[in-house]
């Protein structure tokens, strides 16, 4: 169902990932002094995934496992569309850990984790794919980019802002 949707409008998660890369820093940066909103955008970003990836599904599993090291490009909408969709989780996790690397890591365990889950459980109907879990390291990577990106404006704003440092008074130790 929704790999049909995804053939039939094959450009939008070209331009979901476009709006991500654009407007995912700023608005990190305006988040970033704000934990439980970040944190709550995180936890947002992982209802798609959750339902994307563990709902369970209606279909014949011909395996239970397959290994494919397929890389996401725009004519492969299934695979680009796994890559979108662990940047935002990666994104909010690293402004609200304000550790984008650790972001990272924890994405791609994360979906790491989730091919397990459907390995271990083929009565969901769905099956682990080792291209899948490529797609989601390469998406949290460049959420993990567009965290540092965030920080980054974020300290060059506050550091803008910041009162400029009064020089210390001499104490004069002669007299």
């Amino acid at each position: 169902m929704i790999y049909d949707a995804l053939l039939e409008v094959p450009w939008l998660m070209p331009a979901v990932l476009v709006v991500l890369v654009v407007v995912g820093p700023p608005l990190g940066a305006l988040l970033a002094n704000k934990p439980r909103l970040d944190i709550a955008f995180a936890v947002a970003s992982l209802l798609p995934i959750a339902a994307l990836t563990l709902i369970p599904i209606e279909r014949e599993l011909y395996n239970l496992c397959e290994i494919d090291w397929i890389l996401p490009t725009f004519g492969r909408v299934e695979i680009f569309a796994n890559m979108v969709l662990f940047v935002p989780l990666a994104l909010f996790v690293g402004v609200a850990l304000k550790r984008p690397l650790v972001a990272f890591f924890a994405a791609s365990a994360l979906s790491a984790l989730i091919e397990v889950v459907q390995a271990a459980i083929p009565a969901i109907g769905r099956s682990c794919d080792t291209g899948d879990w490529l797609a989601n390291t390469i998406g949290a990577a460049i959420g993990a980019l567009l965290a540092a990106a965030a920080l980054w404006m974020h300290r060059r704003r506050v550091a803008r802002t910041a009162p400029a440092a009064q020089p210390a008074a001499r104490v004069d130790a002669s007299r």
